[in-house]
């Protein structure tokens, strides 16, 4: 026997002698689309976005099963797993992602995907709960009153001060974002707090110059 022939025997059909029945494969890819089905509807319950994007919620249930698959097909062959390596070291995703949230929930996915793959479901099952449990008691409890942007128009832009008084009045907290002079016009923007949001803009409109106030929520951030 030559020597190529005895380095193939022994190290691509050794690595490669671990077979995965059909079996297990179909009962891999059930528990893991289950176990993505119950991320599917955390995130619909959870998501906090202006828009609920449904293409991105459905591509976490595909990613765990991607992901699964690719774990199964490493473990059965050397051969493909360093293949597989090679392949997704060339690939670049571009796509941005804004909210931290949906970064946590795509890793989520990601680790079902990979532990399922591996044959450990009841470590997915037990991980997804206690996830699920720490993100619903962490978005439970008491947070500062979020801020939100007065915007305020007026034809005369030396009523800073009056306008001023009337935000201190109503609201926890005031800052000041931007200002915008001109000869004839004074426009701001103003990071407040407040519960009396009505009021407040009422009490603006009241005031002689002003033409236009206006509060706008920034995604329910808060900012301390």
């Amino acid at each position: 026997m030559r020597l190529t022939e005895v380095l193939k025997q022994s190290f691509l059909e050794g690595y490669g002698s671990v077979k995965i029945d059909f079996a297990a494969v179909v009962m891999c890819m059930v528990i893991t689309v289950l176990v993505a089905m119950y991320i599917f509807m955390i995130y619909r319950m959870m998501n906090r976005n202006a828009f609920y994007n449904r293409n991105f919620n459905l591509a976490l249930i595909a990613l765990a099963v991607i992901t699964a698959a690719i774990i199964l097909t490493i473990q059965s062959n050397i051969v493909i797993s360093l293949g597989m390596v090679g392949a997704l070291s060339i690939v670049r995703f571009r796509t941005a992602v804004k909210d931290p949230m949906d970064l946590v929930f795509l890793f989520w996915s990601i680790s079902v995907g990979i532990i399922c793959g591996a044959g450990f479901a009841v470590v997915a099952v037990v991980a997804s709960v206690v996830i699920t449990v720490i993100i619903l008691l962490c978005d439970k409890m008491p947070v500062g009153m979020a801020a939100v942007i007065l915007l305020v128009n007026s034809t005369d832009y030396k009523t800073e001060s009056r306008i001023m008084e009337v935000v201190e009045r109503h609201c926890e907290s005031c800052k000041v974002k931007a200002r915008n002079l001109t000869k004839d016009k004074l426009n701001m923007a103003v990071e407040v707090k407040t519960g009396e949001g009505g009021k407040l803009v009422e009490e603006l409109m009241d005031l002689e110059s002003v033409t236009s106030a206006s509060l706008v929520d920034h995604d329910g951030e808060v900012t301390f």
